[in-house]
């Protein structure tokens, strides 16, 4: 009987820092489901992060987002050091691991452009999966990209776990992704087994009834409990803050105190909402 080993990938990375267990690796291999996907998703999107670090390049964005002065090339034009290593390192570990690829399987090296690494290595990525140095590509990958989002926008998301993942039999668990410093921006809800599982903070109400028929009940007293700010709720349902906090007296929600921040209780202000939603529709 094949002895199953725990995921070396960078998502159970974090999940091990974060004080959770590491998931078993599937199919064989070195990497779980979930770290698969990551992967997959992370080498889609280098490409589009390579442009988007080259259109900061000229303006220093990132150093007068970090209270920095930005270095300036001899003509006096502003120049983004940060966005500049961060492109050449996603080329530089792309091609290392092409070459890795090349060598070891017989195909031919694709030609050293983003676009084409990236792809050559997604249509590898089961067998890297299954390589002794599965932890170590999947943990560059990840970096790379973690990176790249950061310097090609500042502004960063703040992650709001929202509970299971809606789609049936799906074993992943669901998230929505919000920019704290961006006024009237919309959240992202995500799944972390699939990256085709995902609905925009619009879908939010229609998503929250299909967890419910999905998720298991939790025990009297158990289960997570997702707590959020009056931003959160207002960004997630297109609520003003105003009608947030009106609607948590009214109502009633649970709340707690954390930071000097109020927090509401996820399934007091889901439930709310919703309700709220029907009557007007």
């Amino acid at each position: 009987m094949e002895r199953v080993q725990p995921c070396a990938g960078a998502g159970c990375d974090r999940r091990q820092r974060a004080g959770h267990g590491r998931r078993s690796a599937a199919g064989g291999g070195r990497l779980c489901r979930v770290c698969r996907h990551q992967l997959a998703a992370e080498l889609a999107e280098l490409p589009r992060l390579y442009s988007a670090c080259e259109q900061v390049l000229g303006g220093g964005r990132q150093e007068a987002a970090a209270g920095q002065s930005p270095s300036a090339p001899p003509g006096g034009m502003p120049f983004n050091t940060a966005a500049c290593e961060a492109r050449s390192s996603i080329v530089a570990v792309l091609s290392s691991w092409s070459s890795l690829v090349a060598e070891e399987r017989g195909p031919a090296r694709p030609r050293r452009t983003v676009r084409d690494m990236a792809a050559f290595l997604s249509r590898h990525r089961e067998w890297l999966a299954r390589h002794p140095a599965a932890g170590d590509v999947s943990g560059e990958i990840s970096h790379l990209a973690r990176w790249a989002y950061r310097v090609a926008d500042p502004d960063p998301q703040r992650r709001v776990p929202v509970g299971n993942c809606a789609e049936s039999g799906c074993t992943g668990s669901l998230a929505a992704y919000v920019r704290p410093q961006a006024p009237g921006s919309t959240a992202e809800i995500r799944c972390d087994a699939d990256p085709e599982h995902r609905w925009t903070g619009e879908e939010w109400t229609r998503l929250g009834h299909r967890m419910r028929r999905h998720s298991p009940a939790p025990a009297a007293g158990e289960g997570p409990v997702t707590w959020l700010t009056a931003a959160d709720i207002s960004r997630l349902w297109h609520l003003p803050q105003g009608s947030v906090y009106r609607l948590a007296s009214e109502r009633r929600w649970r709340r707690r105190s954390r930071g000097g921040r109020t927090y509401y209780h996820g399934t007091d202000v889901t439930s709310a909402l919703q309700r709220r939603e029907q009557r007007q529709t």
